[in-house]
């Protein structure tokens, strides 16, 4: 008898299911784990197996196959992949902190240098020995190639577990929870919640390093060929707006999914929408201020950032407040300046590739931005996106008088190729994105770039035309745009302004779940919508109407006051 076959009754036994596996055609009987099947069929390629796409869901190597399959193996070399070694090795890091310093309460914060960053709330100041000490321990229990076999327990028992221990943020998340079992993984006497599949053991996650950045620390992970950074980059801007977001959430007493659900049950959600966009409102503010204090050197505001960050909300709303100080914007589309579609450059798959900065007419647009500095009158082209060409038959007429200021919206407003035409001192850099602090618990992030992939879906598919699967098909080519011709500018900006609001994953969580279950199962995008679809479900929904109109949410599910 087969070990896969003790406690089975003796009919399933005799059965066999077929799995396609890693291309092949397999048999094996119902109640198979896919690490039982790699025994016999290894991954291919060199990197060790992580996880695997059953039926394109991303699942845990410990999955029992019990049907019919369709199987695909993943490393590290995949999205997917690094994922569960990222949620591994922070499951590691968490067990070595535990069993070194129980007394310290660990939580994670932002995504940096490819990498997570970590704070103490609780307990002593972190040194650089006992950082030392923690990646010693983590590499003992690598070395000791401990299992990481999620195990289901009680919803009940897991809540009583983490309050005991003092994790407030699971407790709370567990406490809102209405599974009667939620899994958990057990490394030694430390145990944490499953969020998403691990790798089989700790033996596989070899490489990363631990860099001080005191008060906290970043752990690192490898690239995609197994390189890990030995410093961290100078990113003071980036890391500024982080803090300072998590400052705000913290100061709304919101920095979990299980304070906001909190905060919908008892009713208090209606003052946190209030005074998270109060926030936003007073940092726009102030940069309207800054240029005002500038005297009129300022002639061209530059707002910049990736895509769904809110750039258009964010331009529209310093509009405003420029009027405000008596400055009158004058707003110049970068849009207007696309080269025609048959000459946009294409991304290895054929695709246009509208992210690229050689997508624009550089020339013209310096020549234009020259001569509207200068006072001159300019006709500003108008592109019609239906026919992908510039129309023939109108133009918009620009002239910058010297109480305005010219506002640029674009991807690429702070690539200094864009404006070179401008002299440095009379232009204002503003960088826009979504840069979420909220948490799971202590030690489970929110993707960043997922808080702009949800905007998009719901976006695109109430005003563009593109279902969910449409997008997520879009978005590598959307992402690997933005990792070459945004993020490494980032730092050049005068200003970062985090356009991340505390609530608004439970405000699109209705729109999300009706469009992401219109992705079909045998769609290669539903392997996002699934994971996606899952997230969401730990968040209690709000009602939109709870949204203000000049909210830069209104910019993705509609009813804003301003025209887009």
């Amino acid at each position: 008898m087969d070990a896969t076959d003790h406690g089975r009754p003796a009919k399933e036994r005799s059965m066999k299911i077929a799995i396609q596996f890693n291309g092949q055609t397999v048999e094996a009987r119902p109640g198979t784990t896919i690490l039982k099947l790699l025994e016999t069929y290894p991954h291919p390629g060199k990197s060790a197996p992580l996880g695997a796409i059953v039926n394109n869901r991303l699942m845990g190597l410990y999955r029992v196959l019990r049907s019919d399959c369709t199987v695909q193996t993943i490393d590290y070399r995949s999205k997917e992949g690094a994922n569960i070694y990222r949620r591994s090795l922070t499951m590691i890091l968490c067990a070595a902190f535990s069993d070194l310093f129980p007394e310290v309460r660990l939580e994670i914060g932002q995504s940096l240098a490819n990498g997570y960053y970590y704070h103490v709330t609780h307990g002593p100041a972190l040194t650089e020995t006992m950082l030392a000490a923690v990646e010693a321990r983590m590499r003992e229990i690598i070395a000791a190639n401990r299992p990481l076999r999620p195990v289901l327990v009680t919803t009940e028992e897991a809540e009583e577990y983490f309050a005991k221990i003092g994790s407030e943020a699971k407790a709370m998340l567990l406490h809102q929870r209405r599974q009667p079992e939620v899994p958990w993984v057990v490394i030694g006497e430390f145990r944490d919640l499953v969020h998403g599949p691990l790798a089989p053991s700790t033996g596989v996650c070899q490489t990363f390093a631990i860099l001080p950045k005191l008060p906290g620390f970043v752990l690192t992970f490898p690239d995609r060929i197994g390189r890990v950074l030995v410093a961290l980059p100078s990113q003071p801007k980036l890391y500024a707006a982080y803090r300072d977001t998590r400052m705000w959430n913290e100061q709304l007493g919101i920095w979990s999914v299980g304070h906001l659900n909190r905060a919908c049950i008892d009713g208090t959600i209606s003052e946190i929408v209030k005074v998270s966009e109060g926030l936003q409102e007073k940092k726009i503010v102030a940069i309207a201020d800054r240029i005002k204090a500038a005297g009129g050197e300022i002639r061209v505001v530059l707002v910049a950032g990736p895509s769904s960050s809110g750039k258009t909300t964010t331009t529209k709303r310093l509009a405003v407040q420029l009027m405000v100080n008596g400055i009158r914007p004058v707003a110049l589309s970068m849009d207007n300046y696309y080269i025609d579609r048959a000459d946009t450059p294409r991304n290895p798959d054929g695709s246009y590739n509208f992210e690229s900065l050689e997508a624009l007419d550089l020339d013209l647009f310096n020549s234009h931005l020259h001569d509207i500095l200068e006072g001159k009158l300019v006709q500003m082209p108008m592109y019609d996106f239906v026919s992908g060409a510039r129309r023939k038959d109108k133009t918009i007429p620009i002239q910058l008088q010297r109480d305005q200021v010219l506002i640029v919206e674009g991807i690429h407003g702070i690539n200094p190729r864009l404006t070179e035409a401008a002299p440095a001192k009379a232009k204002f850099k503003l960088y826009v994105s979504a840069l979420t602090q909220l948490c799971l618990d202590e030690h489970n992030r929110i993707f960043t770039s997922d808080a702009r992939l949800l905007r998009r879906i719901v976006r695109d598919r109430l005003y563009r035309g593109y279902s969910a699967a449409q997008t997520i098909h879009q978005w590598p080519h959307v992402r690997a745009g933005e990792n070459k011709h945004i993020f490494p500018y980032q730092e050049e900006a005068d200003v970062l302004f985090d356009t991340s609001l505390v609530y608004e994953q439970a405000v699109l969580k209705p729109y999300l779940q009706r469009f992401l279950l219109e992705v079909d199962q045998r769609d290669p995008a539903y392997i996002e919508a699934y994971r996606l679809f899952n997230f969401l479900s730990w968040f209690i929904p709000i009602f939109s109407h709870e949204v203000p109109h000049t909210s830069i949410l209104r910019e993705f599910i509609g009813g804003s006051t301003f025209n887009y």
